[in-house]
């Protein structure tokens, strides 16, 4: 049976509407073209959606801090040229989206997205280098797999939503299995130095060593279940 086109785009609409699937029109660059970008835009809107005390600790150069999180945040953006474009990161990518898709939203029409956050801006090595040290080193780190057992390293941050849905039973973990693995949970925004060493550019990770060497690695969520086995 044979549908007309506006018939198949009706459906698709429907389709589309039942399923509650919304897409924002903007545009998700990985860290060199955000950067070039940038380099040949006119006076452009940089805008980091994290915490202020992440903003303050480090960020792209030339950016303004507007917290995503923050109740305020829609009534900030007011002010900027919405026909010009602004470019959004946050630390992963997990914020950026949610407001990049905001700012297309409130009329902004041209909204570029800063795939896999600062973490992955630093990674690539676009952040300039600073000398400063936040957290343990590689060096701290290294010391912690200095065991006869196997170690699990949860690598996370307090504003990821998968990091929190696993940290209860994490921490039980830690103490039902202390005979056999150890279980460390590294924040990373409080240990910037060693994300930016192992080249941590997204969230949740777990890692698993046995004799200093990864023997596993799971990227996202995992279930208590899944992960378990990987332990026995």
């Amino acid at each position: 049976m044979k549908f007309s086109p506006t018939i198949l785009m009706f459906v698709l609409v429907i389709f589309t509407s039942c399923n509650g699937q919304t897409t924002g029109n903007f545009e998700e660059i990985a860290p060199k073209e955000f950067s070039e970008k940038i380099k040949f835009t006119k006076n452009p809107l940089v805008l980091d959606v994290r915490t202020p005390d992440e903003f303050t600790s480090e960020h792209i150069d030339n950016a303004v801090n507007i917290n995503w999180n923050s109740p305020d945040f829609v009534s900030k953006t007011d002010s900027y040229d919405k026909s010009k474009p602004v470019f959004v990161y946050c630390l992963s990518g997990g914020r950026s989206k949610k407001a990049a898709a905001k700012l297309n939203e409130l009329g902004f029409t041209k909204v570029y997205e800063l795939e896999g956050g600062i973490l992955k801006w630093k990674a690539d090595g676009m952040m300039k280098n600073s000398t400063k040290q936040i957290g343990m080193t590689q060096d701290d780190f290294n010391k912690l797999l200095h065991t006869d057992k196997k170690v699990l390293v949860d690598f996370y941050a307090e504003w990821c939503a998968p990091c929190k849905k696993m940290e209860p039973y994490l921490l039980k973990m830690q103490k039902e299995l202390a005979d056999k693995v150890t279980i460390i949970r590294i924040d990373v925004d409080k240990n910037k130095t060693l994300a930016t060493q192992m080249k941590i550019d997204q969230l949740p990770i777990v890692i698993l060593y046995q004799n200093h060497e990864v023997k596993w690695k799971n990227l996202g969520y995992i279930d208590e279940q899944d992960l378990k086995k990987q332990l026995q």
